[in-house]
């Protein structure tokens, strides 16, 4: 199968995208002469960029101008390039990296969406807008070009992010479970796994993928575009290398400016509905349990909301019974994310003091028995 990578220098069509003749394409061999041109012409466009500094670019463009710098840097490096590329073609890119260094604050790789801010809003299916925090970016060149590049279109996995998705998938599943057990205590194993799934699944970081324009930046085989499945699975591993890059290119701090973009990120999602479909309704249980009538459960607010960063609040709520012979009886506590949360959080906790919900349901089926 023929794979074709996306390219700002893809000679088979002019700018109206209509289709020009051009020696690759009737796959002639460009002379040593076209060559040095084309670099010269690059090298021109870079100084260029320089000179127009002040005149913004698109992401695309810092993105594919990213690209170029880094692979001329490698061909630079490379120790027999005049041996194979000839004396004009080497000077060439020696010129265009001299002009990229010249161009670095034009072209240096940006990895943020275009916004004008540190957070940009976002506004979710249900109406509710929310605040999306910025992209941290990747501080090192080659794991940059490594995150945006399929695996189809190298044989080196260092160069790709073949290597790069298997190690961002496990630091995700790390995070996400960490802020799933610090922020619901009284979940089951199994109930973490079930949300924890809703945070990591394909589909979320695909849609992660495609807010910050990361799918935008990919060099990927064209047929991919037309198959939605396999294109949410890569924008999925392009975000899950992502994520890797970052912590790597920053070997100090890296794994703690990840986890605290991802928890933004996931935030917004850990809302009553979501834990509603995934966990057991606590209040309801606890209702059957020792419920009846002119027996009263009042969840009340023990304490004012703690304010968090992205919007987001932690509520503290208390669960107290009246009736059965007990007068505003404290049951349990609990907090979350909202009051809906935080109260089956509060009978969740009640629900595990045993010794005390078995007594009240006891007095309540003795009260049954005796109006039979």
């Amino acid at each position: 199968m023929d794979l074709k990578r996306k390219s700002v220098f893809d000679p088979s069509s002019d700018d109206d995208g209509r289709k020009i003749k051009s020696r690759t394409a009737s796959k002639a061999p460009l002379q040593e002469a076209d060559q040095s041109s084309l670099a010269c012409r690059i090298g021109r466009e870079a100084q260029k960029a320089s000179s127009d500094g002040e005149r913004s670019l698109t992401q695309d463009q810092r993105s594919r101008l990213s690209l170029l710098k880094t692979l001329t840097r490698e061909l630079v490096n490379s120790v027999d390039l005049s041996d194979h590329a000839g004396h004009d073609v080497t000077n060439a890119i020696i010129e265009l990296d001299k002009a990229f260094r010249r161009a670095k604050t034009a072209v240096s790789p940006i990895s943020r969406p275009d916004n004008n801010s540190v957070e940009f809003t976002r506004t979710q299916e249900n109406g509710n807008s929310f605040n999306i925090p910025e992209l941290p970016p990747i501080l090192d060149g080659s794991l940059e070009l490594a995150v945006f590049t399929h695996p189809g279109l190298s044989k080196d996995s260092k160069s790709t992010y073949d290597r790069l998705e298997i190690l961002g998938d496990a630091y995700i599943e790390l995070i996400a479970t960490r802020l799933i057990w610090s922020r619901f205590e009284d979940l089951s194993s199994g109930q973490i796994s079930q949300i924890r799934e809703l945070l990591v699944k394909n589909e979320t970081l695909s849609e992660f993928a495609t807010l910050y324009g990361l799918d935008g930046r990919a060099s990927i085989p064209q047929d991919l575009l037309n198959q939605p499945r396999r294109w949410t699975k890569t924008k999925g591993d392009i975000f899950e290398s992502y994520v890797a890059a970052v912590i790597l290119s920053r070997p100090a701090d890296g794994y703690h400016i990840a986890e605290q973009w991802l928890t933004q990120l996931w935030l917004p999602r850990l809302t009553d509905t979501v834990i509603r479909r995934t966990a057991l309704d606590a209040k309801e249980t606890l209702a059957k349990k020792i419920m009846g009538k002119g027996v009263k459960l009042k969840y009340v607010d023990e304490r004012s909301p703690v304010q968090l960063r992205g919007g987001m609040q932690t509520f503290y709520v208390g669960v107290y019974l009246t009736g059965w012979g007990w007068q505003n009886k404290h049951l349990g506590s609990g907090h979350g994310p909202s009051k809906a949360v935080a109260g089956d959080a509060a009978a969740r906790q009640a629900l595990l003091n045993e010794p005390l919900i078995n007594s009240i349901s006891q007095v309540k089926k003795t009260h049954e028995l005796t109006k039979i």
